[in-house]
């Protein structure tokens, strides 16, 4: 089925190279983006440091991790470039050192729900699965304090991790696994996904159990090519009040695209609400400033008030880790800025 078109202010991001050498390529362009925009540096080299690794190139990824930690003014996410840097290094023989990464993150009350999940999943890609349920447990507790709560987005992916190496265990369900199970969206039950047994289904000559191993591996697979292919949001431009006032005052042949500042806000809510109907994730909100657009648009060579700019100007500033993650929870507060909780404000069902 053809995707449908991006409203105005989203994109979707391109596909993730495939081979080594397109790894490389990718991570040097990153590299390059983050020297002309060094306010997004941490994210950037992140990206660029995921690409190493996927292309072999271990030992640089650690040093993109290093110099992050070693920058000044320090990393906003200090936890989740150890993690990456420890999961980093026990791939290619370095576990002590990685260990003791680990080992120092663990000690931390969990805060970041990224750090702690991939601490969580490279113990279990080691088999260190009873640690790893501890790591995962201690944040699902932590970022989620009762199974009855609203789960954050971010929590969800530990929730799912949680149940899958507790299935690996032998581990009754408790009422996280519950929620995980309730949680869970694919067309096969979390619990079969996670089934330890499978793995002899491989061996069958059944060809109706190796039928249904197909099935779940499709599910499976189709959940990691979403995540892969999309190494940052589809994002919708948000432009607050007193800017939007300056962009139209400044170029008003983009009137046609914001009538009003309260039209603005609803249609990008309305655009948000249909990608997410039509099964698009990973969507975010990203912010813009005159001073900032005219920028790219200079970048660009094009004039400002050239209106087919906008998804482009959204693009670039969603791959340099600007996107706002949406829906935010109903009770937190809403994307527009108006203070009021999302499900009292925008959130509302009414459109």
């Amino acid at each position: 089925m053809t995707p449908p078109d991006p409203p105005h202010g989203s994109t979707v991001s391109p596909m993730r190279p495939d081979t080594p050498a397109d790894h490389i390529t990718e991570a040097e362009r990153l590299l390059r983006t983050a020297a002309q925009y060094p306010e997004d540096r941490e994210p950037l080299l992140l990206r660029a440091a995921a690409h190493l690794e996927l292309a072999g190139a271990r030992t640089r990824a650690t040093t993109l991790y290093d110099d992050l930690l070693a920058a000044t003014p320090p990393p906003e996410h200090p936890q989740l470039v150890k993690a990456l840097k420890a999961a980093n290094l026990w791939e290619y023989g370095h576990e002590a050192e990685a260990r003791i990464i680990i080992d120092g993150i663990r000690a931390t009350p969990p805060s970041d729900a990224a750090a702690w999940e991939i601490v969580a999943e490279t113990l279990e890609a080691h088999d260190e699965l009873e640690p790893s349920e501890a790591a995962f447990t201690a944040a699902v507790t932590a970022l989620v304090p009762s199974p009855d709560d609203e789960v954050p987005y971010p929590a969800q992916s530990l929730l799912m991790g949680r149940h899958r190496v507790r299935r690996l265990l032998g581990l009754r369900h408790d009422d996280w696994d519950v929620l995980a199970d309730r949680l869970h969206t694919g067309s096969v039950p979390l619990d079969e996904l996670h089934d330890p047994k499978r793995l002899w289904s491989l061996g069958s000559s059944d060809p109706a159990e190796l039928q249904a191993e197909i099935t779940r591996l499709r599910s499976e697979l189709g959940s990691y090519r979403t995540a892969l292919s999309r190494p940052f949001p589809v994002a919708v431009l948000l432009w607050p009040a007193d800017e939007l006032t300056e962009l139209l005052a400044a170029y008003p042949e983009l009137e046609s695209e914001y009538p009003t500042h309260e039209a603005h806000l609803t249609d990008l809510e309305a655009s948000l609400r249909e990608l997410a109907s039509a099964g698009t994730p990973n969507l975010g909100i990203v912010q813009g400033t005159v001073p900032s657009y005219e920028a790219f648009a200079a970048s660009e060579s094009t004039a400002p008030s050239n209106a087919s700019l906008l998804p482009q100007y959204a693009t670039t500033l969603a791959a340099r880790g600007r996107a706002t993650p949406w829906p935010p929870a109903r009770t937190a507060p809403c994307w527009c800025g108006s203070g009021t909780a999302y499900g009292e404000c925008h959130g509302t069902a009414r459109i």
